[in-house]
């Protein structure tokens, strides 16, 4: 075995930007140094550059949450209903329907002509059981008007509410013409609102309620059927983000990096002088503005990340992590939950209460397309990430994230849920014994659940599927410095020796040229102490495509482990086939 020193490396997040940072670490005599083949000059082995965003005090972000010990969202979309369209927005009426909005399609109604907004409701089934079944319930002529050039414009809904029974529909003027403005600028919005279950709606016609590029992407939040949730106060809370429904990729109009919010009473929803704005801090202490002062707004989520920064093949524009999504009211879990989401990533917020503090609690990375790298049937973000609080299950540990893609060469454009499966954290006490016993093994553990910074192939059962002609990589066509994969579970374990199970490797990547094992214990991420590796590990592209590496290290506990370090190769990614754990 060699033998290797405690690396003292950062925690570092899932998004690794830019190189700009510095610390040492040593690696011990007879170990094996290597140069990366990714960069013109070599990486100096006593040093590695990351960037952490989360500890970068020149932007703002959020806390990350420790209120999760283990999320996992599946993949890809696992039920894609017989629709067309993307967005849908939705809200659970109080006559038990859903009633839900698409942009750009024909929504259930696969025969009708294509209509840029298309109203609908589902009057039977769920994902569990995959037999949904929506109706289109009205022309798109009764849902809003345009309020800029209808040559430039069309209508896009961003969320729904039901309250007393009536149902209130947001829709915005979103810029579509080929060019800087497709998909980019929204400077208008209003709010209609049907109480007939959507056959016939009124707004004032003479105006928006927002306009200027204020607000303008409007999402209520989902406090279940018919607002039943909300025990606690008699307000509609909605959520509103400035300038654009997600990042601008043109840059013409700025980045969406402030969520704003305001509440409102039940009977004036339409009326933008009732309106209260949140002008509390960041960190929950809610005061609230005159009603009707939309300038006295203040921030409740401030994220100011730019997501994917740089590619292998050339840098593109940041991409900001607020969008057009939605905000659910769990209440088994008794959290709010933000669904956001970027061209390449989801990213999900959570908060005790309306109005925060909102937290950052997962980022699931996928590979960032171009002509030569796409996604896959079996392994594709999207956008509009939107969860419906009808379809959350009781214990409030499974639900249902719709989201929609045309791009990256999948196109999932309909209706589309993939689950997202949550376990809140508590503190608990390893009882495990030394025993030849793989607890990444869910017939050993309890809720093995894997992480990794990116995956190519998608993470489940990869790690822990007993199967090494299966395996997976971290490629995901951006320039990152640092990597990892990992177990985490619900329950803390014993542990001294992990078995590393590499998959392919290639002079594009496969390996860490450095790396070091992490547990973590009460949610905080420590090294181990003295890690041996196995003399079959050479740091480079000589290692052997399959080999079985063996880690050991002093007995430590954790209800998390992960190997992380430097990714080598041309495309700066690692592989692995099976990541096991033990306490021998």
């Amino acid at each position: 075995m060699k033998r290797i020193t405690t690396l003292s490396l950062l925690i570092v997040t899932l998004f690794m930007l830019i190189a700009c940072d510095v610390f040492n670490t040593d690696q011990a005599s007879g170990s094996t140094d290597t140069t990366t083949t990714a960069s013109t000059e070599p990486i100096n082995h006593t040093e590695f550059y990351y960037y952490d965003p989360f500890k970068d005090d020149k932007i703002i972000t959020p806390e990350k949450s420790t209120f999760f010990s283990t999320v996992y969202i599946e993949d890809a979309s696992s039920y894609n209903t017989f629709s067309d369209g993307d967005l849908w927005p939705s809200t659970w009426s109080d006559d038990g329907n859903l009633y839900l909005a698409n942009g750009d399609g024909k929504g259930f109604n696969l025969s009708a002509p294509w209509q840029d907004i298309v109203l609908s409701k589902i009057t039977l089934g769920t994902p569990d059981e995959r037999n949904i079944q929506g109706v289109k319930i009205n022309p798109s002529t009764q849902l809003s008007q345009v309020w800029n050039e209808t040559d430039t414009y069309n209508r896009k809904p961003t969320s729904m509410i039901s309250a007393n029974g009536v149902l209130y529909l947001a829709v915005q003027d979103l810029g579509y013409v080929p060019g800087a403005a497709l998909f980019n600028g929204v400077p208008s919005a209003t709010i209609i609102r049907s109480e007939d279950k959507g056959q016939t709606w009124t707004w004032d016609t003479t105006k928006p309620m927002f306009d200027d590029y204020n607000f303008t992407t409007v999402m209520f939040l989902d406090y279940g059927q018919d607002l039943s949730n909300n025990t606690f106060d008699e307000y509609v809370y909605a959520y509103g983000l400035d300038y654009n429904w997600r990042y601008s990729a043109s840059g013409n109009v700025p980045d969406p990096v402030h969520l704003y919010l305001a509440r409102i009473p039940k009977e004036e929803i339409q009326d933008i002088t009732s309106w209260e704005f949140y002008t509390g801090d960041l960190d929950g202490n809610a005061t609230w503005s005159i009603p009707g002062d939309i300038e006295a707004k203040k921030t409740v989520l401030t994220d100011e990340r730019k997501v994917y920064g740089k590619l292998l093949k050339g840098p593109v524009r940041g991409q900001s992590p607020l969008a057009q999504s939605s905000i659910v009211y769990n209440k088994t879990l008794n959290r709010y939950i933000y669904t956001s989401w970027t061209e390449y990533t989801f990213e999900f917020y959570e908060s005790p209460t309306p109005w925060g503090p909102w937290k950052h609690f997962f980022s699931r990375e996928y590979v960032a397309f171009d002509n030569s790298n796409k996604w896959i049937t079996g392994v594709h973000g999207g956008y509009a990430t939107v969860i419906p609080s009808k379809y959350i299950s009781e214990d409030g540990k499974t639900m249902w994230v719709n989201s929609n893609t045309f791009m990256g060469g999948v196109n999932v454009y309909k209706l589309s849920f993939r689950k997202l499966i949550v376990n809140p954290y508590e503190q608990t006490i390893p009882t495990n014994e030394k025993a030849n016993v793989n607890l990444s093994l869910s017939v050993n553990s309890i809720n093995p659940t894997p992480i990794s910074l990116a995956t190519k192939m998608g993470l489940k059962n990869k790690l822990n599927d007993g199967r090494t002609d299966i395996f997976d990589e971290s490629f995901n066509n951006a320039r990152k410095t640092i990597d990892f994969w990992g177990m985490t579970w619900s329950q803390a374990y014993n542990m001294n020796e992990i078995v590393y199970k590499i998959g392919k490797v290639s002079s594009d990547g496969g390996w860490f040229e450095k790396f070091k094992v992490q547990v973590r214990q009460n949610q905080e991420w420590i090294d181990v102490e003295n890690l041996e590796v196995s003399d079959n590990y050479t740091y480079d592209k000589t290692l052997e495509t399959s080999a079985s590496i063996t880690i050991r290290f002093d007995e430590t506990w954790g209800d998390g482990v992960r190997i992380i370090g430097i990714p080598g190769g041309i495309k700066e990614y690692t592989s692995i086939s099976e990541f096991e754990v033990y306490y021998k």
